[in-house]
């Protein structure tokens, strides 16, 4: 559905040289992605600000042309087919509306439906599926401007999915919204990706989403791809650490000590344990229960936003 070979984009800026002097100079915002995603297939974007992730998601969908590389969606080349694509894709910025503030929700819809010509029974059809499922039918008779930040991005969801898109790009789509909202939108999500006959490319800086929502990720810095794969991948390249916390009856007579295992708290008769790329958690245990009486006992796993925090660090400084 979606393939890249060495996507390139620059800028020209200005920067103040000296008190009276400015220099123009050329910036990659993205520089050389290869890409291919799969029909079906839901996809993570991630990068930290400036990373070059919005300036990719607007050469796929045509706002911006590439200053360098090949790029195809759906069978098409973004810019000069934008008409033909915009017909194939969806798009839903977390920032940005597609929807009319004065009118109520369904006439919006109604609108969309003319604009993307979409045959009556169809848009019908696949309202009701929308409506169904993201609970919109007490909000239809309401205008845009008096639904609340969830809503309205419930809203937006609909809107992008009425002309049965191909491809469904979402830019931070659960930013701003409280935790019941932000549930509901994954959970459609999730029921949309498991369909499989839709392509999701989900860009966010809540990771929360990334964990539910994709089993692939592709992370950029400084407008290059430093990983393509599963998140399992990620904490297993940059050095994913679990955790073992130790509730203890009694004190340790003696320290325990084993390769790949490090102290990283004691706070009283709490141990907590920091195993270092993938040691294993039984030998630390059962060395733990032969040493002193165990209370209680927790193996944490790494949340993933540790793991990209060091990838970003390993960047910085590579």
């Amino acid at each position: 559905m979606i393939e890249t070979a060495g996507l390139r984009k620059e800028f020209v800026v200005s920067a103040k040289v000296g008190k009276l002097r400015r220099e123009r100079r050329v910036v990659a915002a993205v520089d050389g992605i290869d890409l291919r995603v799969e029909r079906g297939e839901t996809l993570g974007y991630l990068g930290p600000n400036g990373a070059g992730k919005s300036t990719t998601l607007k050469m796929l969908t045509g706002v911006l042309t590439p200053t360098a590389g090949r790029i195809s969606v759906c069978g098409l080349t973004p810019v000069p087919q934008r008409t033909q694509l915009a017909r194939r894709i969806g798009v839903v910025f977390g920032q940005r509306s597609q929807l009319w503030w004065d009118l109520p929700l369904r006439d919006s819809f109604d609108l969309l439906r003319h604009i993307y010509r979409v045959p009556a029974p169809e848009h019908a059809g696949r309202l009701a599926e929308c409506v169904e499922l993201l609970d919109l039918g007490p909000l239809l008779p309401v205008p845009v401007r008096q639904l609340s930040l969830g809503q309205r991005m419930r809203g937006e969801l609909t809107a992008a999915l009425l002309h049965r898109p191909e491809v469904l790009f979402l830019d931070e789509p659960t930013i701003g919204l409280d935790v019941v909202s932000k549930q509901a939108v994954r959970e459609f999500l999730t029921q949309l990706g498991r369909r499989g006959d839709t392509t999701l490319i989900l860009t966010t800086h809540d990771l929360a989403d990334i964990e539910r929502l994709c089993r692939r990720l592709v992370i950029v810095d400084h407008g290059r791809v430093v990983h393509d794969g599963t998140a399992e991948e990620l904490h297993s390249r940059y050095g994913s650490r679990r955790r073992v916390v130790v509730d203890l009856d009694e004190p340790l007579a003696e320290p325990v000590t084993l390769p790949g295992v490090a102290l990283e708290s004691a706070e009283g008769l709490r141990l907590t344990y920091q195993l270092v790329d993938g040691t294993n958690a039984g030998a630390l245990v059962a060395r733990l229960a032969a040493a002193a009486s165990l209370r209680d006992l927790a193996v944490v796993e790494p949340a993933i936003e540790d793991v990209i925090a060091r990838l970003y660090a390993r960047g910085a400084t590579g």
